[in-house]
Order: C-alpha cells, then sequence, then structure tokens
C-alpha cells in the first residue's frame, strides 16, 4: 500500500459479498501508556454513505481527529467505546484487560457481529469469526473509523484528568512516555490513574511528594506553587 492512499471498504465488501450483514471493525487505544485507561473502539459501517477524510487516527493531528469524530459518530449504523481501567490493566494484565474492554465495546453495539476486524496480529474480542490485520487501522476503514472514535474518547478522558494532576500534563501527554513525563514521575512518584505494575515504575524514588501525589489529586494552588520546575 502506498504511503497517504486512505483505508478502503474492500474487506467489508468481500464479506458481505458471503453474506455478512454485521461487519465490525476494533481497534484499541492506551496500550502503551503509563497512566489513564485502556479503550477499545468498535464501529459498524452502513454500505450506502461513506465520510471522507477517514484514515488512521495516528496519521491525524489532534485537532483533525477532534474535527472527524462527531462526523464518524453520525456515520456509524452502531459504534461503542469499552473501558478497562488502569486498575484492571495492573490486577488482571493487559491481554485480559484488552480482552474486557473489547467485550464492552462488542456489547455496546447493541448488535450481534457476523464477523470482526481486528488491528493486530492476535484475537482480543473472541465473539465471532474474525480477521486480524496488521496495520488494520491504516487499510481498512471501519477499523480506521473505530481507531478516531476510541483516541478521541480517550484523549477527552485524558484532558478531563489533567487539572486533577497538573506535574504529569495529561492534557498534553496523555498519560504516554516522554520525558517531561518521565520527570514528573521521579519527583512526585505515580499518582492516582497511573498504572503501578508496568516495568517503568522500577527504580523511581519515592519520597513524600511522590506519596501525596499517590493518594490525592493535586487540588490547591498552594500545592502547585511548591512543585518544582519540570522545566529541562
Amino acid at each position: 500500500m502506498r504511503a497517504g492512499r486512505p483505508p478502503s471498504r474492500a474487506l467489508e465488501k468481500a464479506l458481505r459479498e458471503l453474506g455478512h450483514e454485521v461487519i465490525v471493525g476494533v481497534d484499541e487505544v492506551g496500550r502503551g501508556a503509563w497512566a489513564g485507561p485502556l479503550m477499545v473502539g468498535a464501529a459498524v459501517l452502513p454500505f450506502d454513505r461513506r465520510v471522507y477524510g477517514v484514515r488512521d487516527s495516528k496519521m491525524l493531528s489532534e485537532a483533525g481527529r477532534e474535527k472527524l469524530f462527531d462526523r464518524v459518530a453520525a456515520w456509524c449504523t452502531a459504534w461503542a467505546v469499552g473501558v478497562a481501567s488502569q486498575e484492571e490493566c495492573d490486577s488482571v494484565g493487559m491481554a485480559e484487560a484488552q480482552r474486557r474492554a473489547a467485550r464492552r465495546a462488542v456489547d455496546g453495539l447493541g448488535l450481534v457481529p457476523d464477523h470482526v476486524l481486528i488491528d493486530g496480529n492476535w484475537d482480543f474480542v473472541g465473539v465471532a469469526p474474525s480477521t486480524k490485520i496488521i496495520k488494520g487501522d491504516a487499510t481498512c476503514l471501519s477499523i480506521a473509523a473505530a481507531s478516531i472514535l476510541a483516541k478521541v474518547t480517550r484523549d477527552r478522558h485524558m484532558r478531563s484528568e489533567a487539572g486533577h494532576f497538573p506535574p504529569y500534563e495529561f492534557d498534553s501527554n496523555k498519560g504516554y512516555p516522554c520525558p517531561r513525563h518521565k520527570m514528573a514521575l521521579h519527583a512526585y512518584g505515580p499518582s492516582a490513574i497511573h498504572r503501578r505494575t508496568w516495568v517503568f515504575m522500577e527504580g523511581l524514588v519515592w519520597g513524600t511528594a511522590g506519596t501525596r501525589a499517590a493518594t490525592r489529586p493535586w487540588l490547591a494552588s498552594a500545592d502547585e506553587a511548591a512543585m518544582p520546575s519540570l522545566s529541562p
């Protein structure tokens, strides 16, 4: 597939010709994050209409995804985003958390899937016959739609959490690794929404500030004034 070519509905059309009616595209976001939930998007597309501009969510700017979100949501025959909390990611492991989020997404559709198109090389949905597609979010239109719905939903959630945990800058990094996020973790330890069992937590030195950040949000301006600078 040449660079820049939009995702197609070739697989959906082929499955439709085989008699499948409810074809669900599925994609996950947040697997590689240090903080916040994992989310899985599920989308069922109509066969008679198309929304232009849909791409793999990673190929779009944050503003571009936000602009497309309402159009994609209105276009879908059905869509849902399933969530597995950071506590679940810690307690049951990432694979099971991803399965749970996928089941919740599919349940949220209110439809019984005939076939599921999954981004990646393993079936974390397990509720119907499926096709696994490497880089499916870049090649398959229903997966691309699911990726936008899931990514925007998670980004909005992380922006809503940012004010409760100012040192970690979740409004910009969305809980993913970056140098300033790592600096905040070394300064304060994990917040209430960090995943505690991830390898990156090993070796962190948590002082009293870290304990405080882990047990409650930053609520007072005095707390913020006392924070050390995170400038490089």
